[in-house]
């Protein structure tokens, strides 16, 4: 359950992620030309590049987490058979310790050796469950998907609009968008909605209201 809780966490921060920053790219040139053309190829150039860079740093990331773990449960698996008995003693102790008496820690300890001593060790040692380690190439395309979601959306309000329209239909469609988002990530966080939503819809405003002055400034220049 935590497990898919933290990818719904992570494709939500990644359509954030999108949303922001395409729709701040989209918006800057918008504030510099009125022409389709730059706007479209600005924000495709924004959503490809950035959905390979949020899949190549998702990749890396989970592969050196998997690397890691892979070495931890390999040392666990060489020291359940090369010094059982001290393993079993670590496992008491483990148990003894989250508050369960000697006599009964001993008991578990050995019941679950008997059943799995490896699952039963990496579980209450590592924190680790070897059955289901993070797949960097299921992260890496929920990442690259999530951002591709989250940039369309500005791309669509963009450009859809007359051209008079383009900016403040954009900055609106984004602060709701942000703020859905926003929500959506407090909520299976368990954390408070008002100031999730402020940080992230604040935050948003933020990004477009600073590429909106550089496009206006780099407009006016005839840059």
């Amino acid at each position: 359950m935590s497990s898919r809780l933290n990818w719904l966490r992570a494709g939500v921060l990644g359509a954030n992620d999108g949303i922001v920053s395409v729709a701040g790219l989209v918006v800057g040139v918008a504030a510099a030309t009125t022409d389709r053309g730059p706007i479209v190829t600005a924000g495709l150039a924004g959503l490809a590049a950035g959905a390979v860079s949020m899949a190549l740093g998702e990749y890396v990331s989970v592969s050196t987490q998997r690397d890691t773990e892979r070495a931890l449960l390999a040392k666990e698996r060489h020291e359940l058979s090369t010094m059982p008995e001290y393993e079993l003693d670590e496992l008491t102790a483990i148990y003894e310790a989250k508050g369960l008496s000697a006599e009964t820690a001993r008991t578990v300890a050995e019941e679950l050796t008997a059943h799995d001593a490896f699952a039963a060790h990496a579980e209450a040692e590592l924190g680790i469950d070897p059955d289901e380690l993070t797949n960097p190439w299921h992260a890496a395309f929920a990442s690259a998907a999530a951002f591709t979601f989250g940039a369309i959306l500005p791309l669509l309000a963009i450009l859809l609009p007359p051209a008079e329209l383009r900016v403040p239909v954009t900055f609106v469609a984004m602060l709701v968008a942000l703020a859905l988002t926003g929500s959506l990530s407090a909520r299976l966080g368990g954390a408070g909605r008002g100031r999730a939503v402020v940080r992230v819809v604040g935050g948003g405003a933020l990004a477009m209201a600073v590429t909106y002055g550089i496009g206006q400034l780099l407009g006016v220049a005839g840059v």
